[in-house]
This record gives structure tokens, C-alpha cells and sequence, in this order.
């Protein structure tokens, strides 16, 4: 298997005249899992949304990269390509665009070079609902049009899974999970590390990480880093709470 690297370094970045992100330094390889944690309001989704390409998000200075490839080059699209996927906390809902033609096109996309054999393709999908308890009529319904929060959370692990990107982005996906939903969807996370993909968790909470692992744990208030460590981390953050990191209020408040 090829060893994948996703290289944050020393990354700033502003919305307006504000900067959010004071040079986070986080690297992600093939087959690891990184929980990012933070109380609100501390850039969190900040990371995401720049990563992923979003206008809003302004990169003043710092490095972007998997592997050779300077993401902040490329398109939203491109950076897709290039083997990203990143889920957001409220999963865009399109109307009219079927859930499986969208999932043929960016499949497609992201692995131009295999042929794509439609039925098998359908019963992968189909397999797939299944496991995460949804049933066949998602396939032909908008893409997370009329969908509770807990179902768009499945749909986009489900993808997840379906599209094998290199690294994934998972902001708060535990958000709105009920115990049944999280036990599954962690179950999703951890054959996605199995297949090879770097991920990062964005969480508030412990609660998803008593079902996945993770290799590594870092903590970002006020826009920096302010510890890193294994998956113990996290625990210790339970016990302390933010405010052992911050001392105070935090002062980046957009995420």
C-alpha cells in the first residue's frame, strides 16, 4: 500500500481582517486517525473549511500538501481529486440531484482510471444502506434532501466508504447521532483506516472516542495547538476541561 501524507504546516488563516488560525502544524499519514478537539469558537472548522477550499477562509502564510501536491493551487474539485474528502457538521442538502448520480460522477472523478461497473456499483451502495440501517429509496432521493441530521451523518460515512479518498475530514460527525447511529458510523471510521485513509476528527466530546481509537490527539484553542499526544490525551482533556489550555476567553470566535 502507498504511504499518503497530508502536511498542515505552520498554517495561518484569516476571515476578514481576523485571523482565526495562528500556524497549526498537524501531519496525517496513511492509515492514522487524529482527533482534533476544542470548545467552540477556536478554529476548529476553520481547518476544514480551508483545507477543503472554501472562499471565506484566507491563507495568509504555511504549507498545504499531500504528498507533493500544493493544495492551495487547486479547486475545490481538484483538491477532491488530488484524494480529499472532508464531511461538515450540516451536510449540504441539493435538490433534484439524485443521491447515486452523484456518487457515480465523484467516484468517477476520483478514480478516473477504473471502469465503473454500474450494477455492481448499485449492490455496493445497496450493502451499504443496509449497514448503516437506511433502505434502497435513498438511493434515488436528493442528495440529503429532506433527511434527519442522524441520516445525513450515515449518508456521508457511507461515502465515505464508497470513495475511498486518501484523507478524510470529519467535522463533529457525532453530532446529532443517537448511541445506535455513533456505534455504527465508528464502525465506518475505523474499516476507513482499514482501507488506508489518514482521517481527522473534529470533536467537542470523548464520546466518539470510546468507540474509535485514535492514534493521535491534539488540542487547538485560540488558533494553535496547544497539546498533542496519543489517545490518552483525550481522556486528560475530559478530566481538565478547556479552560487548563486557555486561561481565559478565547478571542477567535469564527469557525
Amino acid at each position: 500500500m502507498v504511504a499518503n501524507v497530508l502536511s498542515i504546516k505552520d498554517l495561518h488563516v484569516s476571515v476578514g481582517d481576523k485571523e482565526i488560525l495562528k500556524g497549526v502544524t498537524i501531519t496525517v499519514k496513511s492509515g492514522e486517525i487524529h482527533a482534533l478537539m476544542g470548545p467552540n469558537g477556536t478554529g476548529k472548522s476553520t481547518l476544514a473549511h480551508t483545507v477543503v477550499g472554501s472562499l471565506r477562509y484566507k491563507v495568509k502564510s504555511g504549507e498545504l500538501l499531500i504528498n507533493d501536491i500544493n493544495l492551495k493551487d487547486l479547486q475545490v474539485y481538484e483538491r477532491a481529486r488530488a484524494g480529499l474528502f472532508v464531511a461538515f457538521q450540516e451536510p449540504v442538502s441539493v435538490q433534484g440531484l439524485r443521491f447515486i448520480n452523484y456518487l457515480r460522477t465523484a467516484y468517477s472523478s476520483l478514480h478516473p482510471d477504473e471502469k465503473l461497473e454500474y450494477k455492481k456499483f448499485i449492490e455496493e451502495v445497496k450493502e451499504l444502506l443496509n449497514y448503516f440501517g437506511l433502505d434502497n429509496s435513498f438511493i434515488d432521493r436528493g442528495l440529503n434532501e429532506g433527511l434527519s441530521g442522524g441520516e445525513k451523518k450515515r449518508m456521508e460515512a457511507l461515502q465515505m466508504l464508497i470513495l475511498k479518498p486518501k484523507f478524510i475530514i470529519l467535522d463533529e460527525i457525532d453530532s446529532g447521532l443517537d448511541i445506535d447511529a455513533l456505534r455504527v458510523v465508528s464502525k465506518a471510521i475505523a474499516k476507513a483506516k482499514e482501507n488506508g485513509a489518514g482521517i481527522i476528527i473534529i470533536t467537542h466530546y470523548q464520546r466518539i472516542l470510546d468507540y474509535i481509537k485514535p492514534d493521535f490527539v491534539h488540542v487547538l484553542i485560540n488558533g494553535r495547538i496547544a497539546e498533542s499526544g496519543n489517545g490518552e490525551l483525550a481522556k486528560l482533556i475530559e478530566e481538565r476541561g478547556y479552560e487548563y489550555y486557555r486561561g481565559g476567553e478565547v478571542d477567535a470566535k469564527v469557525e
